[in-house]
């Protein structure tokens, strides 16, 4: 397989990235009357394979041709707030920190208004997909990653990064 597929750019890159809005489909609708939480994470990769396809290059197309790609590692979401049938929202990715195999990134979904309705902070590997073993990133998407890193590095990081899950208990 070749290794050197090149989609995305090489910067400067917006931020954050904000993934073109969408509105929330009827078969998103649970029960509650609100969107599903499965749908969440779902709208969150979708983000997320967006950015890495448009953005960085190492996406479905690097995929595809170096056989190589990012798993999830680790996913927190917070819910902040409801969505409802045919609600219009946007994600906006954010690069935290990366290494030589991995990306640690914040994602934001906003209402068309501006509201926060939730947050992803995500973890993710890159992956030789024979072995599968992690592998570094190709040198040319390091260094996207690096200038990434930078052109996020005066972003404010959201309340809920880093936060733990448990019952608070007073006392």
């Amino acid at each position: 397989m070749s290794s050197d597929v090149r989609t995305g750019h090489d910067g400067p890159y917006a931020a954050p990235v904000v993934v073109p809005e969408r509105a929330v489909p009827a078969d998103w609708i649970d029960y509650n009357g609100h969107m599903n939480v499965a749908y969440y994470t779902m709208a969150f990769d979708k983000a997320v394979d967006a950015m890495l396809e448009t953005e960085l290059g190492v996406g479905e197309a690097h995929v595809a041709a170096a056989g190589q790609g990012p798993y999830a590692l680790q996913s927190m979401i917070c819910y902040l707030g409801e969505l409802l049938e045919g609600e219009l929202f946007s994600i906006a990715v954010q690069l935290v920190d990366c290494d030589a195999k991995r990306l640690h990134l914040m994602l934001e979904m906003r209402k068309r208004d501006g509201t926060l309705a939730a947050t992803c902070e995500q973890m993710l590997m890159n992956v030789d997909l024979t072995t599968r073993r992690s592998t570094p990133y190709p040198d040319w998407a390091l260094a996207r990653m690096q200038r990434m890193l930078a052109d996020h590095g005066g972003l404010d990081r959201p309340a809920q990064m880093g936060q733990k899950i448990g019952i608070r208990r007073k006392g």
